[in-house]
């Protein structure tokens, strides 16, 4: 029997599993998943866990939940994986070997690249909310934190989830409104790029937004190092931010299996075509979500339209024809923007975020670009969906796997 090895058993690698279950031929193909942690993390709740509104029963659910005795699960850690050899090496040595692999291994924070980030002041004064470790860890710190100045900081593009750290800001200007110490907090909102997000139009939205917040944006800081003890970040330019709060998104980087196996860039992200998500190196290789160097966002939206494109791709190698399903980066995101409110988004490779209605044309009842009541509604929702719908590979009403370009204002 032919195997469809994934490896790795996150959002990409779940959805993956549950789709392919569907569509190959059980007498011939058998598919095996992959993955070295016992839990899977609903990641977009990591936000909410430093302000209370989420617990850990939001956010963890055992992984073996997800797959079905169709499904041959192994919770292993993977060594090596030998493209030439068509096998993968685990942890304890054993082999397995594969006629196609879905590498879905994703991103996380290397807290390490960052200079002095990790010395003494990690975990005391300086934390992340990318992990479930450091958002419990920093709920723990805002419960008693008596106010000063907060930086919120990115060390370097590409990073899971680009709009994130906005989402942060936002909700800690509301949490300290309602903790009635706002006025004892000062918010920065340190960044590489040259505004508040990858896209223009949706910069210009977000910043006045910022604005709007009273927190102060501070641009083009390409960050060389952290200096725990003056609580400072320190540019290459040697400009300074002080702070007395460090909220950081550290350098995120791709698995270091991909460094092991020689696969990956600098980052170790793997090389793939932008459209039809194979390999740019070997033609039974695929990849998916936050593990690929794909220009689009590193999000769970991404990975969910990646998925339906990529089951198309895989079944037509499997019957040797042509990939002809194409994947255009599209992805859309909501943005919490506190006090009961929210932003949508939906953009692809060609289209930046605009103005329009999400899902249905004209209709909406979504509005893009713009903050409202229903759009907050729609991220709350997003936990239901995630963990019953998107998980299950289960088609979501009215959103389509390319980007619609009806009833949005493209040339604004």
């Amino acid at each position: 029997m032919k195997r469809i090895l994934i490896v790795g058993a996150g959002t990409a690698g779940t959805m993956m599993a549950r789709h392919l279950l569907r569509k190959i031929d059980p007498r011939e193909w058998k598919i095996t998943v992959v993955d070295k942690d016992e839990n899977h993390y609903y990641q977009p709740g990591f936000l909410f866990l430093p302000f209370g509104i989420y617990t850990d029963k939001d956010v963890i659910k055992p992984k073996k939940k997800f797959f079905s005795s169709k499904i041959e699960y192994l919770q292993a850690n993977v060594d090596l994986i030998e493209p030439q050899k068509n096998k993968i090496v685990l942890e304890n040595g054993t082999d397995l070997e594969y006629h196609i692999i879905i590498i879905a291994t994703g991103t996380d924070i290397a807290s390490d690249e960052v200079a002095g980030l990790t010395d003494s002041g990690w975990q005391v004064d300086a934390f992340d909310f990318y992990t479930y470790k450091g958002a419990s860890a920093l709920a723990r710190k805002l419960e008693t934190w008596p106010g000063g100045k907060l930086a919120l900081h990115i060390a370097e593009m590409p990073i899971k989830c680009p709009v994130a750290p906005l989402e942060f800001a936002f909700h800690a200007d509301a949490f300290f409104t309602k903790k009635k110490m706002r006025e004892k907090v000062e918010i920065e909102y340190v960044t590489p790029l040259s505004g508040a997000f990858t896209k223009p139009i949706a910069a210009g939205v977000f910043g006045n937004l910022l604005a709007e917040k009273n927190i102060k944006l501070v641009p083009d800081f390409n960050t060389e190092r952290v200096d725990p003890n003056a609580r400072q970040l320190i540019s290459y330019d040697q400009r300074k931010v002080d702070y007395d709060l460090l909220v950081t998104i550290p350098t995120n980087m791709g698995d270091a299996l991909m460094e092991r196996s020689g696969m990956g860039d600098e980052l170790n992200y793997v090389p793939t075509d932008k459209h039809s998500l194979q390999s740019k190196d070997y033609e039974n290789i695929f990849v998916i979500g936050d593990a690929t160097d794909l220009p689009s966002s590193k999000a769970g939206a991404v990975a969910h339209f990646e998925a339906e494109i990529l089951t198309r791709n895989i079944m037509s190698f499997i019957r040797n024809q042509p990939l002809t399903a194409s994947f255009d980066g599209h992805a859309n995101c909501f943005i919490e923007s506190g006090f009961g409110k929210g932003i949508l988004i939906d953009f692809n490779y060609e289209y930046e975020p605009v103005q329009g209605r999400f899902p249905i044309p004209l209709l909406g009842p979504m509005a893009l670009l713009k903050e409202t009541r229903l759009n907050h509604w729609g991220k709350l929702a997003f936990k239901y969906i995630y963990w019953n719908m998107l998980l299950n590979a289960i088609p979501l009403p009215g959103i389509t796997t390319h980007m619609s370009k009806m009833g949005k204002k493209l040339n604004i």
